[in-house]
């Protein structure tokens, strides 16, 4: 979701708030590498009769990317600059996300396949043709 809101905030060139004075670290996932987590969790059958039939698998990447250079990445693809708001850090917000898919990778054979530096690229251009940008 950042991806996007950050995108078109910068586009339509309106503020972009950034919290905890930028010092954020996430765990970005290209949509992609997620599908392929949902698809691989749709084929997987319970492997026995005690195995429950519904379960929890964490989909991420397993990358923490600092916020301000996932915001200059964009900024380069679109070859503009973001006009950047700081602020305080949310409530109940945290410092850093981080996917631990060890469970996941074992039991589904998942792997997410796409880095920051080719997933924004895609995702822009997609942005752009989806919305005459």
């Amino acid at each position: 979701m950042a991806l996007f809101i950050f995108t078109k905030a910068i586009s339509e060139g309106k503020k972009v708030p950034v919290f905890n004075g930028g010092e954020m670290k996430r765990d970005f996932t290209y949509i992609d590498d997620i599908v392929d987590g949902v698809l691989a969790a749709l084929d997987k059958p319970p492997e026995t009769k005690e195995t429950p039939p519904h379960r929890i698998f964490n989909l991420g990447n397993t990358h923490s990317e600092d916020l301000m250079d996932f915001i200059r990445l964009i900024e380069q693809e679109l070859g503009q600059k973001a006009d950047i708001e700081m602020q305080d850090m949310q409530a109940g917000d945290v410092c850093e996300t981080f996917a631990d898919i060890n469970q996941t990778t074992e039991q589904l054979g998942y792997r997410p396949k796409t880095r920051i530096a080719e997933g924004i690229p895609h995702f822009i251009a997609w942005y752009r043709n989806f919305y005459g940008v």
